[in-house]
C-alpha cells in the first residue's frame, strides 16, 4: 500500500510560494500518492477555485485528512485554511511536518512553533527541506526503506 500524504501550503492566503509548494510536492511523491497536489499547481490563484464551491472544496479536503498517513505541511506563508487543517491534524493524531523558510521575513506562530503535536523544522533551500522530509517520513514510515535515492537506483539497474 502505498503512503498517502497530505501537503499543506497556502492557497487563498496567498500563493507567493506556490513554486516551493510544486517542488516539495514532486519529491513528497517519490515516497507515495499526494492527495492534495493541487496546492502546487502554478496556475491556481488565490481565488482556491480549486472544487465548486466552498463546502465540496472542505469536505473533501476533511476527507483526505482523515485518509492520510501523514502530514507535511509549508507554513512559511500564513493561511487560516493550513492553521485549520493543523487543528485537525492534532486532534486526529497526524504525524506532522511543518516547514517554516528561515530566510522568510515573517515569524513562525507559537502555535504552531510549541505544539508537541508537530515536528517543525527550518529550512533555508529545497534541498534542506527535502532532508527533513526524508527523515520525517523514514521516522513514521520504517515500511518504506530504502530511500527514494536507493529505489531510483534500483530502478535503473532494471532498465
Amino acid at each position: 500500500m502505498d503512503l498517502r500524504i497530505y501537503f499543506a501550503g497556502s492557497i487563498r492566503g496567498g500563493r507567493e510560494d506556490a513554486a516551493v509548494y510544486s517542488a516539495m510536492i514532486a519529491f513528497l511523491r517519490t515516497f507515495g500518492e499526494v492527495l492534495t497536489e493541487h496546492v502546487g499547481n502554478l496556475e491556481l490563484t488565490e481565488k482556491g477555485d480549486d472544487g465548486p464551491n466552498d463546502r465540496f472544496i472542505h469536505d473533501r479536503d476533511m476527507e483526505w485528512l482523515q485518509c492520510c498517513d501523514l502530514v507535511v505541511a509549508e507554513v512559511t506563508q500564513p493561511s487560516l485554511g493550513v492553521g485549520y487543517e493543523l487543528g485537525c491534524a492534532a486532534a486526529w493524531n497526524k504525524p506532522t511536518l511543518c516547514l517554516f523558510r528561515n530566510n522568510s521575513q515573517g515569524t513562525l506562530s507559537a502555535m504552531i512553533a510549541g505544539s508537541s503535536s508537530f515536528e517543525t523544522a527550518t529550512y533555508s533551500g529545497l534541498e534542506e527541506a527535502q532532508q527533513h522530509m526524508s527523515i520525517f517520513i523514514a521516522q513514521n514510515s520504517p515500511s518504506l526503506l530504502p530511500s527514494p535515492a536507493l529505489k531510483e537506483a534500483s530502478s535503473e539497474r532494471s532498465a
